[in-house]
């Protein structure tokens, strides 16, 4: 039996290792590389149009655990308040089958992810995967659960399962408001959020929670992670926002 009251919610991150963009020549045509690097490092690229003008997400899901379209108009509208993309941003949706997995590896995540990804980066036009799955993380204990993570430059995977485990019932926050706070938290790291990719314009990454912000208040705040976040969320109807000081980072790396 679970017992949501103690369950601590971990948004967790995970640090893969992947290729350069540099690999790509016309010995290696292989498109996806640029799109298979380590969280963090295509945050420029995100942030300002100084090579990509436009964005494309490409949200692919298991049949039935679609996020919310609140959800999704708050991301979009996210991403314009931070990016620089005077091309616009534009989203694709789709569903899956289930893969019939009742946990998911990172690697099981990636590879639906290559298996599934048709959205790659163009001359000007970056692409980010967003994925939602209906099992939850192989790394969820009795008292912690993950429920999103950033494991690629442009690719983050959401445990919609587990979204739908702690939202919407009494004592809970609302699914879209809790599914609005876990996929912009994910996007801001592959944005390099905190001191991960967007150099830090003060020292503010938590020395305790690293990549986290110190400030209690900001979206990259650690508690957004975890059973404290959860609480913060209840009985409000406002998304946790960056503070000053992750917003100085974006903006020091071309963003708004």
């Amino acid at each position: 039996m679970k017992f949501k009251a103690s369950i601590t919610i971990l948004l967790f991150l995970f640090l893969i290792q992947s290729c350069s963009k540099n690999d790509l020549s016309s010995n290696n045509p292989d498109i996806t590389i640029a799109n298979k690097k380590t969280t963090g490092t295509s945050a420029h690229d995100l942030l300002s149009d100084d090579t990509f003008t436009s964005m494309v997400i490409e949200i692919v899901y298991v049949e039935g655990f679609e996020p919310s379209q609140t959800a999704i108009n708050n991301f979009v509208n996210f991403i314009k308040a931070r990016t620089y993309k005077p091309d616009g941003v534009t989203v694709e949706t789709r569903s899956i089958v289930s893969p019939g997995k009742l946990q998911y590896t990172i690697q099981d995540i990636r590879d639906i992810e290559d298996a599934n990804r048709t959205e790659y980066n163009t001359n000007t036009t970056i692409a980010v995967w967003a994925f939602f799955a209906d099992g939850e993380s192989d790394q969820n204990t009795d008292t912690s659960s993950i429920i999103g993570t950033a494991y690629r430059n442009t690719s983050f995977v959401i445990f919609e399962n587990t979204v739908h485990d702690f939202s919407n019932n009494n004592f809970e926050p609302p699914r879209d408001l809790l599914e609005t706070t876990v996929i912009e938290h994910e996007f801001c790291h592959i944005l390099g959020l905190t001191n991960f990719g967007s150099p830090m314009q003060t020292p503010h990454e938590d020395p305790d929670h690293e990549k986290h912000c110190n400030v209690d208040t900001c979206l990259m705040y650690w508690s957004s992670e975890f059973g404290s976040g959860l609480n913060n969320m209840l009985g409000s109807s406002s998304i946790p926002q960056l503070d000053s000081q992750c917003l100085a980072d974006l903006k020091a790396n071309g963003g708004k």
